[in-house]
């Protein structure tokens, strides 16, 4: 025994050196948001839309940053989930300390346009949303939060909400659940007010007939965003894309309805101007308009596009009433990562009139009466979404 002790002794100080070294320093740090429009991705994975976003986030929240690859920082939202977040959007704070962070009671109440949902928290927390169909629900977890809500408020001013609850789906993630009284989701938008965490959720308007909405209409590019180009020369999409717009706001202000145009010349407008314009204007629903390119000029058809389940119906309403025009169905096509696709806050559809990399489809898009008839069937789109409510 006493002829193995020297070789112990050398083994347990040569594993506690290796120890030692192998320890690695932790390097986060934190950061925070510095747009009310900065976004988190899943990944790296990119096409011309951009990454596929995980969330929009509020301003001045707190992320921790773990990692950095090129423009993003990998950030950790929870013990069991990341994110990416461009490097642009955030600014780092040194006075952030790490701490666990409760929540305290809630309130749920309504005024004369929004319900709305308040969560006391301690800190701005980040968070990721979801809607839910069959029942209508909004679900909203929130990353890096412990519950500590003893009660939860529930006020019958609020008119579209019918019941909120939690769980603590992990020790470090909340998820809020909010139970809809409609089918139809009107929209929602989070933000906080202090450290209180808001859900300010639009109700079904009382009445649902165009006459008695707001109704906003985008006619996509324009100025030095001319978009696709046709087989005729000189022949932009941001001109037609107007004309068309142009001619839904003509039938829908017959119909009495109220609407708001995102331009009404060629004009360049970024994505962010038009969302953050659409946004101080709380529509009821947003039509895009624009027309479609393909590298095969065999593809033709019309198509309409959303990102949220609980917006599908409007974009499948529209497209099945432009398929009267005798065009090929491209689709419906779902989880698009279109920038007017993004905002959560009202109903909105993606239109693709038509292929202007497609002869037969161009020759019909540079025919006034054809452009008529396609404002002519997004309204009428618009209006059998609103019927089945």
């Amino acid at each position: 025994m006493k002829n193995l002790l020297p070789v112990l002794f050398l083994f347990l100080y040569f594993t506690s050196c290796s120890q030692v070294n192998t320890v690695k320093t932790d390097k986060s740090f934190f950061v925070k948001t510095g747009d009310s429009l900065a976004y988190l991705n899943y990944g790296l994975g990119t096409d011309r839309l951009g990454g596929a976003k995980m969330t929009f986030l509020d301003s001045n929240i707190v992320l921790k940053v773990i990692d950095s690859t090129g423009a993003y920082y990998k950030v950790q939202l929870s013990q069991f989930h990341a994110a990416l977040i461009e490097k642009k959007l955030v600014k780092k704070d040194s006075l952030v300390k790490e701490k666990p962070h409760l929540s305290d009671s809630w309130s749920v109440r309504g005024d004369s346009l929004f319900d709305y949902v308040s969560i006391a928290l301690d800190e701005k927390l980040p968070y990721k949303s979801e809607m839910q169909i069959e029942p209508s629900k909004i679900v909203v977890d929130i990353y890096g939060a412990t519950s500590n809500t003893n009660w939860i408020t529930q006020l019958s001013t609020a008119k579209e909400i019918k019941n909120v609850w939690y769980e603590q789906k992990e020790d470090d993630v909340m998820r809020i659940y909010i139970e809809l009284k409609h089918a139809q989701h009107w929209g929602y938008k989070i933000y906080y007010v202090n450290n209180t965490l808001t859900i300010r959720v639009k109700p079904q308007p009382q009445i649902v007939n165009l006459a008695h909405l707001t109704i906003a209409v985008d006619a996509g590019h324009g100025g030095d965003q001319a978009g696709t180009e046709g087989f005729t020369p000189k022949i932009f999409e941001k001109d037609y894309t107007l004309l068309i717009a142009k001619e839904v706001q003509e039938i829908l202000l017959e119909k009495k309805a109220r609407v708001i145009m995102t331009r009404e010349k060629d004009t360049t407008l970024s994505m962010y101007d038009r969302v953050t314009f659409l946004n101080t204007q709380n529509p009821d629903l947003l039509i895009s308009i624009h027309l479609n390119s393909s590298s095969k000029e065999s593809v033709s058809g019309v198509s309409t596009y959303y990102r949220y389940v609980g917006f599908r119906p409007l974009s499948q309403a529209i497209l099945n009433s432009m398929l009267m025009l005798g065009l090929n169905e491209f689709g419906n096509i779902g989880s698009f990562n279109f920038a007017l696709n993004g905002p959560t806050e009202f109903p909105n559809a993606l239109v693709e009139v038509a292929f202007l990399s497609n002869r037969g489809d161009e020759k019909k898009i540079l025919d006034p009466e054809f452009r008529k008839e396609v404002a002519i069937r997004i309204v009428e789109g618009i209006e059998k979404f609103l019927q089945k409510l």
